[in-house]
């Protein structure tokens, strides 16, 4: 026999994750439990303490002892309600800590891919909202036992009285069995779906506060604003719905509870007339008969439990999505070479890489480059398994990166973004990020190397300022991010587009400084300017999710095809005319160069951020191949990859 977990495995890892959340709060919920019970039981007690203290006064007899026993009751039933009450918030607190403890960790083990699935803003919407009614769970089923002890000791109580009385009750009993199931698979399912509505406007939510600016410069703040609210009807629906079970179960309750305890009375009543109960006792009856139809306190706790289950489900949704698995064999010392084989890998239904084959020696920089969607940025991706391959694997210094611990593998490999996230409390903590214990002077060192330390000396604490605090354009934060992927100093450096925010002086800089001390760390850098791959030891030519070509920019750039990548056409010498190539200088006038200048010294080579031993494309005019200061011809080893292209290439630079 197949569970429902079998066939839904979101509800399944649901009940996983609750179960587990209730073993982790598992003591303060048994208290909580056993607190709610005697609350149940001293609340049991009361009406036959009230009842036998009425005899006596009506007798007048001694009652004081009974008085003073129902006076302890209620206090006790006040004393137990408000440790109830703390230890539910307590129990609240903790459960909902640890889901969204246990649900941060496993997003962030997933890495892109879940957000990838879920789209950032539904994530955030069941981290927050979701995780806090899930968190509701174990508390509400501790509460759930004293909540059903309630009418089960009131039936049991009216059958110690009389068996008249308990038998009146449960002939109407199925007709409350009926209602309650009513409820619970009612408000579960429109519970489900206003949850699913409220994921839909947090992620477009999302969306919209990422593009703010973009918005306001279209325009289209009342077409954006009704996209994000689109979804609102639904939601509406759902929260009517939801309502509407619980005012449908209350009015029937309402309905059906009052006939079950008038029933009780009456036949009480001629019980009493008949001298088989004394007036306390009808009074208990009573009172027992209110507990037993507790209908809408059983309501409520169902309707809790059964929007807390739909909110697990979503969590438990999250769950199927398998975090990044590590492997035990440790990385052995390296150069950093680079391996792709027969890499494949797909979005969706779309094959965005197919079979890509490359080798990077150690200590040598790969420029990838390609036409927008050519799998750039998910090549560096795979690189440093930030995804993994559909098909294929990837290898660093010998050892496929499945293999590798993830701290192995995280030391090993540094990356820098185009769009960094400065996570930390301080700049100098964001630049030290993920080092086991960076010191001041690496951070500084790292920060230079950027051209980033200026900048930060300039802020009110310079590195102690706080992240939030810095004011910083889009090529600062870029600095920062490239500081921080230079301190990392581990075999293999990722520039995913790193560099596109920097002017092209301040490119110049730092390029010289990421290539020019020699051997060092194995550099992979996705490229869209000409003079930046003009700087590296070869370049990847990515087309159709497969590699063109693998070569020296000066090579590659006899294609006109290949020029096409950086810019709309190239000049008739064979230059791009956008970027690394011959073209009028904007900044000279009759001929004469614009004195930018290194140290004083007027440099009339620098173009687009780069000067004459990188701009190999058309330095001073020349095509790429007959560009001089060593950038032309003298391919270097090593570099392979599959190619389309080879035919046109010279000097085997393309393999």
């Amino acid at each position: 026999m197949t569970s429902r977990g079998d066939h839904d495995p979101a509800a399944g890892q649901a009940r996983t994750l609750l179960r587990a959340a209730t073993r982790y709060s598992g003591a303060r919920c048994l208290a909580l439990c056993l607190v709610s019970v005697a609350a149940t039981g001293a609340g049991l007690l009361l009406p036959a303490a009230l009842g036998r203290a009425l005899d006596l006064l009506l007798a007048h007899a001694p009652a004081t002892r009974w008085v003073l026993c129902c006076a302890g009751l209620v206090l006790l039933l006040g004393l137990l309600d408000a440790v109830q009450t703390v230890l539910t918030g307590t129990v609240d607190a903790r459960t909902t800590a640890w889901l969204r403890h246990r649900l941060t960790g496993h997003v962030l083990g997933v890495g892109p891919r879940a957000a990838d699935r879920f789209g950032s803003g539904d994530l955030v919407a069941r981290l927050v909202g979701n995780a806090a009614e899930a968190g509701t769970t174990p508390a509400a089923r501790a509460a759930l036992v004293a909540a059903l002890a309630g009418p089960v000791g009131g039936v049991v109580a009216l059958g110690l009285i009389d068996w008249w009385l308990a038998a009146v009750f449960l002939a109407g009993a199925p007709v409350l069995a009926l209602l309650l199931r009513a409820v619970s698979r009612d408000t579960s399912e429109s519970a489900s779906r206003y949850q699913r509505a409220q994921g839909r406007i947090a992620a477009a939510l999302a969306e919209a506060v990422e593009g703010v600016r973009t918005v306001r410069a279209a325009g289209t703040e009342g077409r954006e604003t009704a996209r994000v609210l689109r979804p609102l009807p639904d939601l509406s629906r759902a929260g009517h719905r939801m309502w509407r079970v619980q005012g449908r179960a209350a009015a029937r309750a309402v309905a059906v509870a009052p006939l079950l305890q008038l029933a009780v009375v009456a036949v009480a009543g001629v019980l009493l007339t008949r001298d088989r109960l004394s007036v306390g006792e009808m009074l208990a009856a009573s009172r027992y008969a209110v507990l037993a139809t507790g209908v809408g306190v059983l309501v409520g706790r169902l309707a809790g439990l059964a929007r807390a289950r739909a909110a697990a489900r979503r969590l438990g949704e999250v769950e199927t999505e398998p975090a990044t698995a590590y492997g035990t064999r440790g990385l052995p010392d390296g150069p950093g070479r680079l391996e792709l084989r027969g890499v494949t890998a797909r979005r969706g239904e779309r094959t965005v890489l197919d079979g890509v084959d490359l080798d990077v020696p150690g200590g040598t920089t790969l420029a990838v480059v390609g036409r927008s969607g050519a799998g750039k940025s998910l090549l560096a991706a795979l690189a440093g398994r930030l995804a993994d391959p559909d098909a294929g694997e990837v290898l660093l210094d010998g050892v496929p990166l499945r293999e590798l611990p993830h701290d192995d593998l995280r030391a090993a490999v540094g990356y820098a973004f185009a769009r960094p996230a400065l996570l930390g409390g301080t700049v100098g903590q964001a630049i030290g990020l993920g080092l086991p214990s960076p010191s001041p002077g690496l951070v500084r060192e790292a920060a230079r190397t950027a051209l980033a330390d200026d900048f930060v000396r300039r802020l009110p604490d310079g590195y102690d300022t706080p992240v939030a605090e810095a004011p910083r354009s889009g090529g600062e934060s870029q600095r920062l991010g490239l500081a921080r992927a230079f301190a990392h100093r581990g075999r293999l450096l990722i520039l995913d587009d790193a560099l596109s925010s920097l002017d092209t002086v301040t490119e110049r800089r730092i390029t010289d400084a990421l290539f020019g001390d020699g051997p060092g760390a194995t550099r992979l850098l996705v490229a869209h300017r000409g003079a930046t791959a003009a700087c590296a030891d070869a370049v990847a030519w990515l087309d159709g999710g497969r590699v063109r070509a693998v070569g020296r920019h000066e090579e590659l750039w006899r294609l006109a095809e290949y020029r096409a990548v950086f810019g709309d056409g190239a000049s008739p010498d064979g230059t791009d005319a956008d970027d690394g190539g011959a073209r009028p200088d904007p900044d000279t006038r009759d001929g004469t160069p614009d004195p930018h200048t290194r140290d004083g010294t007027p440099d009339p080579d620098i173009r687009d951020g780069a000067s004459g031993e990188c701009d190999v494309a058309g330095t001073n005019g020349r095509s790429g191949a007959d560009a001089g200061d060593g950038a032309g011809g003298e391919g270097r080893d090593g570099m392979s990859g599959r190619t389309g292209a080879g035919a046109d290439a010279g000097d085997g630079a393309l393999t």
